[in-house]
């Protein structure tokens, strides 16, 4: 028999949501809608719905609204089925329940992060520990220090050794043999980068090393260094080593997937940094390119660096990046929908309302409380006592009338500056919420709708 899903909302989304559902044709579910009785369904919680919800026989899962704050664990225990949060926006539910009502899995990925901490030499072994920990959160499997040219590392066997005893796999990256000897002799993991003439290092110590060409662009002598590698049966992984924009970027395209091409079943490893680093633009975009090819081309290690202060979050883009590619692989789709993280600047959906469904809300609105949306037209706000259009914050503020209250002058001054700033951008603006930048800011944890205490944002919409 088909799932049986319920969605919860409140009065003033009922009537889309419906017309949504009914759009959808032949979903492979069967549905119902509850109106909680709350006119706006974010602000329902756990005892109301406890007490006013009474599911019809048969129900499989329970749809509540993405902002929706209570405990999920709670009503499925109460009710004795599954209560899943929706998406933010009804205009999203179409993509949510497009697969199988779940949202896609990001759980898995086939990709190695080597995070390098390009001043290492100049840290101490304390510091580095504290690098360390802060990379493994955004996502690095491997903590690679990085070696400078002509600067002593003297706490580079001290600073293998404790990143080890502290549970880390650990790479040291240098020019110098005798900084990559003195850190495979503390233990470390891997040493980047050695070639065909370099490689007897990796002979003598329990390591495993990443290869580059003898000669820049040279994948013959790199096939050298595999060939010895291979021959003396120890693991090792390729890198024929990506070029900056300009400077034989796409030659060294070429060159992995010729390596793919001669070595199938080799470990391949691009470091980013060259693209991420040395180009003005935004690097998710760059890194989620990046990551698609090493998806194709099945290159399971990628060597992230953070100079720059444009790629602050490349270690969390690359993160998500692997997954979203996994999941998109898996699904032989194109990695569309899967999550909005690495969408930072512009999202594919700004405006979840038209103009023609503003109006219609705006219709139903009989309180003084403010309402703000965005739409393809333009800043929306409204109350019972009109609706006015613009596209610059300045020209809305003063028919207002909110000169004399200050602290109510503030939040809209703020909540229309902040609308302005995602219509123009092309972002979805949500009042009472901040604009997600999806993995370049962390999103705060705070429930913004604490706002409306002052009178002047959702709690206005009480339940009846």
């Amino acid at each position: 028999m088909a799932e049986r899903l319920v969605f919860l909302t409140g009065h003033l989304a009922k009537a889309r949501l419906e017309r949504l559902l009914a759009g959808l044709g032949e979903t492979g579910f069967a549905w119902d809608i509850v109106d909680i009785g709350v006119k706006v369904a974010a602000l329902m919680s756990e005892e109301i719905v406890k007490r006013r919800l009474a599911l019809p026989g048969g129900t499989d899962r329970v749809i509540l609204p993405g902002r929706y704050r209570g405990d999920l664990g709670h009503l499925s225990a109460h009710f004795g089925v599954p209560f899943v949060r929706g998406p933010d926006e009804i205009a999203d539910l179409p993509a949510f329940l497009g697969r199988d009502g779940e949202p896609p899995d990001l759980s898995r990925h086939a990709m190695r992060i080597f995070a390098e901490i390009v001043d290492a030499p100049m840290l101490s072994v304390e510091a580095l520990a504290a690098r360390a920990h802060t990379l493994r959160a955004a996502g690095a499997d491997v903590i690679d220090l990085g070696c400078l040219p002509e600067t002593p590392f003297p706490l580079l066997a001290e600073a293998v050794r404790e990143l080890k005893r502290q549970g880390f796999s650990v790479s040291v990256d240098s020019a110098s043999v005798e900084e990559l000897a003195a850190g495979a002799r503390a233990g470390a993991d891997y040493v980047l980068s050695l070639n065909e003439n370099t490689l007897p290092l990796a002979f003598e110590h329990a390591v495993t090393p990443v290869l580059i060409p003898s000669v820049p662009g040279d994948l013959d002598s790199l096939g050298r260094a595999i060939e010895a590698a291979l021959k003396a049966g120890i693991p090792f992984i390729a890198d024929p080593v990506l070029d900056p924009i300009h400077f034989g970027f796409a030659a060294s395209l070429g060159r992995f997937i010729e390596a793919r091409r001669r070595w199938p079943e080799v470990e391949l490893l691009m470091g980013t940094g060259n693209l991420t680093e040395l180009t003005d633009a935004v690097s998710s975009g760059v890194t989620a390119v990046l990551a698609g090819l090493c998806s194709e081309l099945d290159i399971r290690n990628v060597l992230a660096v953070h100079v720059s202060p444009h790629t602050v979050r490349t270690i969390e883009e690359h993160d998500l990046a692997r997954r979203v590619m996994f999941a998109a692989k898996a699904d032989a789709a194109l990695p569309r929908g899967y999550h909005a993280g690495l969408l930072q600047a512009h999202d594919r959906k700004p405006f979840p309302a038209s103009s023609d469904d503003i109006d219609a809300l705006a219709g139903e609105v009989r309180d003084a409380n403010f309402r703000i949306m965005t739409a393809a037209d333009g800043i929306h706000v409204f109350n019972g006592k009109g609706h006015a259009v613009a596209t610059d914050a300045f020209e809305l503020f003063a028919g207002l009338g909110v000169e004399a209250d200050g602290a109510h002058a503030f939040y809209l001054g703020a909540e229309l500056a902040k609308a302005e700033i995602a219509w123009r951008l092309g972002k979805r603006y949500t009042q009472d919420e901040p604009l997600a930048w999806g993995v370049a800011a962390p999103a705060p944890e705070a429930d913004r709708t604490r706002l409306a205490e002052a009178g002047h944002t959702l709690r206005a919409a009480k339940e009846r």
